[in-house]
């Protein structure tokens, strides 16, 4: 399978993508440029929170295909967002307990595909990302998906911490990756619950950190201290896994 992460190049061609409502994860406007064409791309994509990136014409030439992307380049989503409602509803239809992947700021996308598809074989009923400092549903997160991009939703917040206090509301709780936080083994992972893991670098971070209820750390016996941030996501996944099976 194929997948094509759509670019966009040229004002008109960009300006009539958001009208259309295309979801545009990423926007590249030639710095300095105000004129009325541009304002009216400007006015579209703070209404729909798009990210805006001013940079220089060398920067813009990189990345156009084309050669003729009059100071606007756009890159659409390979997939299209789901809203939050939406894999609560999901949880609800199966009548399961709400299973929620939140990362807090994967950047590479081969790490968030595989995550994606670790989702969808743990049975969660969707991936939460944010809106900046972060991969957002490229080819590549697509093809490294294996499929499951095609059936696990992605919401896309603005705040993590906020989306974590909503789903608070909801009854949901939260287990925090990090490697200075109790045995995975020894806490209790069932019930609705939000698995939250961070940043391929840097982790969770603090404020996200102080959202979540608990933290859980993976037992290592090896001589390097640290997994990468899909496998320490399937790892911890996969013993909530086995402590709802165990559930029933």
């Amino acid at each position: 399978m194929r997948y094509e992460e759509l670019t966009i190049e040229g004002r008109n061609a960009v300006l009539e993508a958001f009208r259309a409502g295309k979801t545009i994860d990423k926007l590249f406007i030639l710095d300095g440029c105000q004129d009325g064409p541009v304002k009216s791309i400007l006015r579209e994509a703070k209404k729909y929170d798009t990210i805006i990136n001013f940079v220089k014409k060398e920067r813009l030439d990189q990345l156009s295909q084309t050669g003729k992307h009059q100071g606007v380049i756009a890159f659409a989503a390979a997939y299209e967002y789901a809203e939050l409602e939406d894999v609560l509803e999901l949880a609800k239809e199966k009548g399961e307990a709400p299973f929620l992947f939140i990362l807090d700021g994967i950047e590479d996308p081969h790490n968030l595909g595989a995550i994606i598809r670790t989702a969808n074989l743990a049975g969660a009923h969707g991936v939460i990302i944010p809106k900046r400092r972060a991969s957002g549903l490229t080819a590549t997160v697509a093809k490294a998906s294996a499929g499951a991009i095609n059936y696990t939703p992605v919401v896309k917040v603005g705040n993590i911490s906020n989306t974590i206090e909503e789903l608070k509301e909801k009854g949901l709780w939260f287990v925090c990756a990090d490697m200075g936080g109790q045995t995975m083994y020894e806490l209790n992972l069932t019930g609705p619950i939000g698995l939250v893991v961070g940043n391929e670098g840097s982790g969770v971070s603090r404020l996200v950190k102080e959202k979540c209820d608990m933290t859980a750390s993976i037992p290592m016996k090896g001589d390097i201290d640290s997994l990468n941030a899909s496998v320490a996501c399937g790892v911890l996944a996969y013993e909530i896994v086995r402590q709802r099976i165990n559930m029933k």
